[in-house]
């Protein structure tokens, strides 16, 4: 029996207002309510999973508060990432015991599946990395790749079998963010954006990146309405 995904999207969430709406939603679900999708970009924050090791975070912590960066330690799993404007960001909450997938690595695969599929309909080609979780820019014809480009992160909590947390999609965001953490601990790994890989500059909150991001939030959440249904 096919399982309805309602998905929303709430704009620009502070991390702690979206994690008690995760929380909220979670309880909605154990209740009876639908699997949903909540898409939404952060202020920046650097959170930090289950799995985070200290050296991971390049810059000190009271220098990232004098810049306004929130630094959260969260129950997902692994490691550190940033989040930030330009950013699109998925929080799944879903039943895996009633869609019969009580296995998280296949979860994760059928995440990055969907990324993989959007990406694709956007004019990025992407692929897996073996060992690494998350979606990375597929080489160009006769391009050598050194460090592996990733555009989008995931991570996942349990609570029994209710899946919270979920992906991290760069869109437009400006990359320097990152350059406060080792990304999800992958000291070989250069961050990328939709934007970047397509040969576009987009200024931040100018009218044609907001209309670039809602096209790109539009692709991936069809991709998972079909993916789950």
């Amino acid at each position: 029996m096919a399982l309805a995904l309602e998905t929303s999207w709430l704009g620009t969430v502070p991390y702690g207002a979206a994690l008690e709406r995760q929380l909220a939603a979670v309880e909605a679900r154990r209740a009876g309510g639908p699997d949903r999708l909540l898409l939404l970009e952060h202020p920046p924050v650097v959170t930090l999973g289950r799995s985070a090791k200290p050296e991971n975070l390049l810059t000190p912590r009271e220098q990232l508060a004098a810049r306004g960066v929130e630094q959260h330690e969260i129950a997902r799993g692994g490691d550190v990432t940033w989040h930030g404007p330009g950013q699109l960001v998925g929080y799944l909450i879903a039943d895996l015991a009633a869609r019969g997938a009580r296995d998280v690595s296949l979860w994760l695969r059928g995440i990055e599946a969907a990324l993989m599929d959007a990406l694709a309909e956007l004019g990025v080609p992407s692929r897996r990395v073996d060992g690494m979780t998350g979606v990375f820019v597929a080489p160009r014809t006769g391009e050598a790749i050194s460090r592996p480009r990733k555009i989008a992160s995931i991570g996942v909590g349990l609570k029994g079998w209710l899946s919270y947390h979920g992906f991290a999609l760069n869109v437009t965001p400006d990359l320097a963010g990152f350059s406060d953490i080792v990304p999800c601990g992958l000291a070989g790994v250069t961050m990328t954006s939709l934007a970047r890989e397509l040969g576009r500059e987009l200024a931040q909150g100018s009218a044609e990146e907001r209309a670039f991001f809602a096209h790109a939030r539009e692709r991936v959440a069809t991709a998972f309405e079909r993916a789950l249904a």
